[in-house]
């Protein structure tokens, strides 16, 4: 499988940090206070408290991109390598900060992971990708949980998702992503109903391309699968004839041979 043709620079900021002051301002307080913060919904806090997690706070990472869209003038069908590349790496870097604050907050993971992308009013060639989920601690894992490079994991598995795959012998290592920005063209004119082999191929490869390269990155980590794949197909800005097409998911790997959980029973009550 080949590797996607694309690197990321270090994710920091102009005044050459990773996250900003104000981060470090807060994820102190909370380490020094153990007071924690969370997106998590009552049943998933409880959920990863069973699971033996604790919740140590909210972590974030942002990246403002902005995309030329030059690269489109005189574009021929297929892939637009500039476009893919700057949108993989606006993401990496949201997810790279948002995997600093875990860190700094002394956490073996991130769970809920959630990462979203929004065109702001200052121009429709910026995008800002936003990455948000709830880092969580393993009090007695010493790491283990981390990924094998020693960063915390990340994972867009709910509550009841984690405590659910960890009961059945696996853990998450990492959200995985891949991505294709394709021009498509014209789909062009056709006497009668039938194929339009042109478009089929572009919107089949894309897609392909992006799996691909999910499938490279959970490889990378030395996972054994992928949970909980979406791909999604995006226009952001560009017209109908310019395709994103984005894979993730959560990479995992066995932590025990016995994978079964423990069928639910019924209980019912009565009322006397």
């Amino acid at each position: 499988m080949a590797q996607p043709p694309y690197q990321h620079p270090p994710p920091k900021l102009p005044g050459g940090d990773v996250i900003p002051a104000h981060a470090h301002e807060r994820l102190a307080a909370m380490r020094q206070k153990r007071f924690f913060t969370s997106d998590l919904s009552v049943n998933e806090f409880l959920l990863v408290k069973e699971a033996g997690f604790e919740p140590l706070g909210l972590v974030m990472g942002s990246s403002i991109y902005s995309i030329s869209a030059h690269h489109l003038q005189n574009a021929q069908p297929g892939e637009v390598a500039p476009l893919t590349q700057a949108l993989y790496q606006s993401r990496e870097l949201a997810m790279e900060r948002m995997e600093a604050e875990a860190d700094e907050l002394g956490a073996d993971g991130i769970v809920a992971v959630r990462l979203t992308v929004a065109v702001h009013a200052w121009g429709t060639n910026i995008i800002e990708f936003l990455a948000i989920g709830t880092a969580v601690r393993h009090p007695e894992s010493q790491g283990a949980y981390r990924t094998p490079d020693g960063n915390p994991f990340t994972s867009d598995l709910s509550g009841q998702d984690f405590w659910t795959i960890l009961n059945a012998g696996y853990r998450p290592l990492g959200f995985v992503m891949g991505n294709c920005v394709y021009y498509v063209g014209p789909p062009g004119q056709t006497a009668q109903d039938g194929e339009l082999a042109g478009p089929t191929q572009a919107l089949y490869d894309s897609r392909e391309l992006a799996m691909e390269r999910m499938q490279f990155e959970a490889e990378s980590l030395k996972a054994e699968g992928i949970v909980g794949v979406t791909v999604d197909e995006t226009n952001h800005t560009w017209g109908p004839t310019v395709l994103e097409f984005s894979a993730v998911g959560t990479a995992v790997v066995a932590i025990r041979a016995n994978h079964q959980i423990p069928r639910p029973t019924l209980v019912l009550t009565v009322n006397g």
